[in-house]
């Protein structure tokens, strides 16, 4: 039917107006995600399932694996529920994700802040953008940490030795001069893969020597694990929830897929392969280390060779990883102001960018050096930005692009769910977190 033919239609009456629209949206979704590879009518690229496999584990696994065994500790054994349902729930999120590129007919949209505007306008595209920007922004802060405090360590006692904050702002200087040179440091699988071998390795350090200390030093007492701590589940959950980012990457690896139905199949795998690593060190750590668990888990393992291999690969993932956030981040700050070569020439866009990437690097560093608590730091960006991004933003514009009534019921109950977790995440998550970095700073005062 055409469309002028379609909007008489449906505007004979207000329920039947609602109910061509899903149907409408619906089938779009469907087409779209599921476009032939012969017609590519919006423009995908000519990648493999396996490109995009290695895409989303690539992503995703990442430094919020070394987190999730405090978060056991935190949460107690229910760490493990709360682990499998943010799975299914990640994995669900990215599969709609991707659906509400397609639900405009004839038309693809480009990214996540897309997806916001187009299903709440301007106040969706402003809680897109700023949870977008909070990741980009809070993820290099909390490597800079990360990065700064296990220089400290490594160095101690060397003619290297230098104080963590000397180190952030040493990192912070050495990480400014690739992105002043260079316009754009695009995000390879290279780069990316580096970073989920570095965390494979850390791992499999945490899963063989862990229970070996355990085994070698038994406390009952230090060591006591917990069945349910429901007072912790917010805090474990948006922790969980950081592990589990990535969803903003999405649209473009699936756009770089020359068959875009494959999608489904990649995320789920992909994250099927981040829950094993997941498991592999949350289950271990926590039996190991119980209550005395520490975030970042080999914090935990004794001074030896595991503990230094696990924190240079890890100091290793964290410093290539800090560019490609700090860069993506300089660059959506720069098409904001617009600051391109069209606008104010050559010359006075380098200069822009250098001042707009300089002031950036100096905050990350500023904010690593008074934050200086990783696992409070990541619980907080857990909570604000992830649990959004991965929990509720996709599947309130999902039912808003195409419609509720269309949908089963239980379908629809798993997405309340979702929300509600997502809630309790983001809210009581970030009032957690808070709280813990208040009292990490009364403790250090």
């Amino acid at each position: 039917m055409p469309e002028t033919n379609l909007e008489r239609t449906l505007s004979s009456t207000s329920g039947e107006k609602f109910s061509m629209r899903e149907n409408v949206s619906e089938e779009q979704c469907d087409e779209g995600a599921n476009a032939s590879a012969n017609t590519n009518p919006y423009g995908h690229g000519d990648g493999n399932f396996l490109t995009a496999y290695f895409n989303v584990v690539c992503v995703v696994a990442g430094t919020g694996t070394l987190g999730l065994p405090k978060a056991f500790a935190i949460g107690g054994w229910l760490g493990i529920l709360i682990l499998g349902l943010a799975y299914f729930m990640a994995v669900y999120s990215g599969i709609i994700l991707i659906r509400c590129l397609y639900a405009k007919p004839g038309q693809r949209l480009h990214d996540y802040k897309a997806i916001g505007t187009a299903a709440f306008g301007w106040p969706g595209y402003i809680i897109a953008s700023s949870l977008h920007l909070l990741n980009l922004f809070g993820c290099p802060a909390l490597y800079l940490v990360l990065a700064g405090g296990n220089m400290h360590e490594l160095l101690q006692n060397t003619a290297g030795a230098l104080t963590d904050v000397y180190w952030k702002i040493i990192i912070g200087v050495f990480l400014l001069i690739p992105s002043l040179l260079l316009k754009t440091l695009r995000e390879i699988t290279v780069l990316a893969a580096v970073g989920a071998i570095c965390t494979m390795m850390a791992v499999f350090i945490v899963l063989i020597q862990g229970p070996m200390d355990h085994n070698a030093h038994p406390n009952p007492v230090a060591y006591a694990t917990d069945g349910v701590i429901w007072t912790g589940f917010p805090s474990a959950l948006a922790t969980i929830a950081f592990s589990f980012g990535g969803n903003n990457t999405y649209p473009h690896v699936e756009h770089a897929l020359a068959k875009p139905r494959q999608w489904n199949w990649a995320v789920a795998a992909g994250l099927s392969t981040c829950i094993a690593l997941y498991f592999l060190t949350a289950v271990p750590g926590y039996h190991s280390y119980g209550r005395s668990t520490q975030s970042p888990i080999y914090n935990s393992l004794p001074h030896g060779p595991g503990r230094t291999i696990a924190m240079i690969v890890m100091t290793i993932h964290v410093i290539l990883a800090i560019p490609i956030y700090t860069t993506s981040f300089s660059l959506e700050f720069e098409k904001f102001v617009k600051c391109d070569e069209e606008r104010i020439g050559k010359v006075g866009a380098w200069f822009g960018r250098a001042i707009i990437r300089s002031v950036t690097m100096a905050i990350l560093v500023v904010l690593a050096i008074f934050v200086p608590y990783f696992d409070d730091f990541m619980g907080l960006i857990g909570a604000l930005a992830t649990c959004g991004l991965v929990f509720l933003l996709p599947v309130l514009c999902y039912l808003r692009l195409t419609g509720i009534r269309n949908k089963p019921w239980y379908e629809l109950a798993f997405c309340a769910l979702t929300i509600f977790l997502g809630i309790i995440g983001c809210v009581f998550g970030t009032i957690d977190s808070i709280k813990s970095l208040i009292r990490d700073f009364q403790n250090d005062a």
